[in-house]
């Protein structure tokens, strides 16, 4: 197929490769234009100047931005996809944004005979890098199937949990519980360090028990080496943390332990580290207890 795909950061970059090397034709576009030559210089393909010019010849459009307000102004801003589009394309939003302006944009999009599907990811940069995402798509079922080659390039579970937004809550709430499992993994280490317990052995035992989880396996290590090398930005986890919250207060309920996790993520931003990985929150932890690992 012909693929427009726009945004080139940490994930968008190692997707839209894994794409590339599936054998579709694929068209990128960046807001930094030297990032985008530098991609086709590795991997082949076009560059585009705008949004629109890489939709042009485009079956599927992918767009792997940072918020909604970016999916809105690459999709439907001036030189925007939409206004390149040719008649039938489908748009892939890959993004993590509310599943409000998912379904306010696929409604601007229809009026201009766009279909849309939303489809964010998860598993951070290594597996975005080998193809093994994990995919959940929201959208009509005749969309989702005509994506559906191309999310079996860049992941290796593919779902489709529902109408245009689900995709979007399913990854929100997945990501919350992310950020709360990693909160506790670092009050766990904080507190074994102040109690004198062998933290390698605590590690050991609770990944072998009822304990374990993939955030305790991924960011234990790195917590006691004080190593935030980003795999996923902390002001990007803040920003999942917030939309999540945000709809469960809409819908009448509430995420404690998510709400605590975005405590000890806006205290990692307020410390500078919105650019490093979201396990600094370790060092709202260790701020409010007096304890370094």
């Amino acid at each position: 197929m012909e693929i427009g795909f726009l945004g080139l950061g940490i994930m968008g970059s190692r997707m839209a490769a894994n794409v590339a090397r599936a054998g579709h034709q694929v068209t990128v576009y960046n807001r930094t234009t030297a990032t985008a030559h530098a991609w086709v210089a590795e991997h082949g393909g076009t560059v585009a100047q705008t949004p629109a010019q890489a939709a042009a010849a485009a079956d599927v459009v992918i767009s792997m931005v940072v918020d909604g307000a970016q999916v809105e102004q690459v999709l439907l801003g001036p030189d925007g996809a939409a206004d390149g589009a040719r008649p039938g394309a489908l748009f892939v939003d890959m993004s993590t944004i509310s599943p409000d302006d998912t379904r306010r944009i696929g409604a601007g999009l229809a009026e201009r005979g766009v279909a849309f599907v939303d489809a964010p990811v998860t598993g951070s940069s290594p597996k975005a890098q080998d193809g093994t995402l994990t995919i959940m798509a929201g959208g009509a079922e005749e969309d989702v199937r005509r994506a559906w080659p191309l999310f079996e390039a860049m992941g290796s579970l593919v779902l489709h949990v529902g109408g245009l937004g689900q995709g979007e809550m399913v990854k929100l709430i997945n990501n919350a519980t992310a950020a709360a499992n990693t909160l506790a993994v670092a009050q766990a280490l904080v507190v074994g360090r102040a109690t004198g317990v062998d933290l390698g052995a605590l590690v050991q035992v609770m990944s072998a028990g009822s304990g374990g989880s993939a955030m305790l396996d991924l960011k234990a290590p790195v917590m006691q080496e004080h190593d935030y090398t980003t795999l996923f930005k902390l002001e990007h986890m803040l920003k999942d943390v917030r939309l999540c919250l945000e709809q469960a207060r809409a819908a009448g309920v509430g995420f404690d332990a998510a709400a605590a996790a975005g405590g000890a993520l806006e205290h990692g931003l307020e410390q500078g580290l919105g650019e490093a990985d979201f396990a600094a929150l370790l060092e709202a932890v260790e701020a409010a207890s007096g304890v370094r690992l």
